[in-house]
């Protein structure tokens, strides 16, 4: 039960006033009261709000109960309402009760006082309860129809932006440096940039892509994306970056890692909009059973906290109320999607985590990520992402893609790079192509997963049979979810997730035709490639 409760009590007699305050402290209930004697009064001490439970007396010289119940019952049904009177008879207890009182006690009985409160309030606890778990219902409903939504989408959608980025680039690398046009070519690629980012946010948010936790070290992953936040603020932004010392590691999806920083510094940024400062610290923390006690999710234990804070202009308490709901922003049309702190939570949360925020309007905010600390050692870096001219190569390959336009971009990529490309429109089709061919032996087949007729894992199967050393590139739009059932996410299984580039597709083909060794680079010039960028490449899940 709430303490102290906040009473309005509608009596005239100030001495009963006194009485029925005093009864309810003596049984340890602490409270404060507002006592009222007049219809004016009432309604503007209803209005100003703050009202847990409402007293009133039946019959006053200017107002009277039942008036009172109405008006309360109309305009504030949630809050519980007791008649206390000495002069309630049967008659007038059981119309209050039907007026929507909840419950009555009489002034010569305050015993059934207390009594009658604590279980008024255990109803009212009782109803925010159900109305918590309603609204939890309503928000999985949400992130249901959003993942079926963003999963129907993603497959259609991937290749398209395949598509578009795939011959921006090609065309980028046809252009001049002082080419004018490259500058609208670099509009074309941004836009791809931020519909497929949209995407993944959609997909994460819905936990439609399966997540791939590492151990990591925290101040590492902060070390490489520092040239990236930078980019993503203004001039006009201080931004500072303190690494703790000695940091624990955790466990989690780098990529979604990288994904929470973006989208808090982009906030951070759009809400200093004169410029200011931005600082990201990491540090190590405990928490006890009081913190964890008084913080939704918060678990005792040893963590390390990610924080993001800015000078910036800070939020309402209305507004931190809803930063976390699926599509709720602040921002003008067409500057946000209300996704960006929705898809922060889905990410600390799968990673065993939980999020604090702290802000003052017109001082700023400061978000901090809790990651629960873990004692294995690190994992092995990747390996950075390769730069240079693109690796070529005279190999026979097999391109399956049931998109035309998807097949027609992977065999002119892989055509220009010098290799002898083959193309089927579906996994049947494959096999008829690889049956009729009498060339030089075909090498790795680059094949889409879900296709009409056959589908690459069983064509891939079938070619396995008759060329044991046949190398495969599975390839999809579609979610993780989707496709995991064909293993092709498995451990050892070569996957690439659409959209890709040009020089990510080229580079892969060639580490896999080296067997994973160093890309073998031709004598020959080939053709300048163009540098993947992160944030388009860099997968989340």
């Amino acid at each position: 039960m709430k303490s102290p409760l906040h009473i309005l009590h509608l009596e005239d007699d100030p001495n009963d006033a006194t009485l029925v305050q005093s009864t309810l402290e003596t049984e340890g209930i602490a409270c404060a009261s507002t006592c009222v004697q007049n219809h004016d009064d009432f309604v503007a001490a209803l209005e100003r709000g703050g009202i847990d439970i409402i007293f009133s007396d039946c019959a006053l010289p200017s107002f009277d109960g039942m008036a009172a119940l109405k008006i309360a019952w109309k305009q504030f049904p949630d809050i519980p309402f007791i008649v206390v009177s000495g002069t309630l008879g049967e008659e007038l207890a059981i119309e209050s009760l039907k007026g929507g009182a909840t419950d009555y006690v009489l002034k010569q009985r305050l015993s059934r006082l207390v009594p009658a409160v604590r279980r008024a309030m255990q109803e009212v606890d009782a109803r925010a309860g159900h109305k918590r778990l309603e609204n939890q219902f309503i928000q999985a409903q949400k992130m249901d129809v959003i993942g079926n939504l963003a999963g129907g989408v993603a497959h259609d959608f991937n290749n398209m932006l395949g598509v578009i980025m795939g011959y921006s680039e090609i065309i980028m690398l046809k252009l001049p440096a002082e080419d004018p046009v490259r500058e609208h070519v670099e509009q074309i690629q941004h836009a791809a940039e931020r519909a497929l980012g949209l995407t993944r946010q959609l997909l994460v948010f819905s936990r439609k892509q399966a997540v791939q936790p590492v151990v990591l070290d925290l101040n590492a992953t902060l070390g490489n994306m520092d040239k990236i936040l930078r980019q993503l603020i203004d001039e006009n932004i201080d931004l500072r970056i303190v690494a703790g010392k000695e940091l624990g590691r955790i466990s989690a999806d780098s990529g979604h890692v990288g994904q929470v920083l973006m989208n808090l510094v982009v906030n951070a940024r759009d809400a200093m909009p004169n410029g200011g400062k931005l600082t990201i610290a990491t540090n190590n923390a405990t928490l006890d059973e009081n913190y964890a006690g008084t913080h939704t999710r918060a678990i005792p234990g040893d963590y390390v906290v990610l924080s993001v804070s800015d000078t910036g202009t800070g939020m309402t308490d209305e507004v931190k109320a809803h930063m976390f709901e699926a599509f709720f922003t602040t921002k003008s049309k067409g500057k946000g999607t209300g996704l960006g702190l929705a898809t922060c939570q889905t990410i600390v949360q799968q990673s065993g985590g939980h999020i604090g925020v702290y802000s003052e309007v017109g001082k700023g905010t400061t978000f901090k990520i809790y990651f629960p600390q873990v004692e294995q050692p690190l994992n092995v870096a990747a390996r950075s992402i390769q730069t240079g001219p693109l690796p070529r190569g005279t190999e026979t390959l097999l391109v399956v893609e049931d998109e035309p336009s998807v097949r027609h971009l992977a065999r002119g990529v892989l055509e220009t790079q010098g290799y002898q490309v083959l193309s089927a429109a579906n996994g049947q089709d494959g096999l008829r192509v690889a049956r009729e061919h009498k060339g030089a032996p075909i090498r790795l087949v680059v094949t889409d997963v879900i296709m009409p007729q056959m589908g690459g894992k069983a064509m891939a199967d079938w070619l396995k049979t008759t060329y044991p050393d046949l190398k495969t590139l599975f390839t999809s739009g579609y979610t993780d979810e989707a496709i995991a059932h064909y293993g092709v996410l498995d451990a050892g299984v070569e996957f690439l997730p659409k959209p890709y580039t040009p020089a990510i597709l080229a580079r892969k083909v060639r580490e896999l035709l080296d067997n994973g060794v160093v890309p073998h680079q031709e004598a020959e010039k080939g053709t300048p490639g163009c540098e993947p960028r992160y944030h388009l490449m860099k997968q989340s899940g």
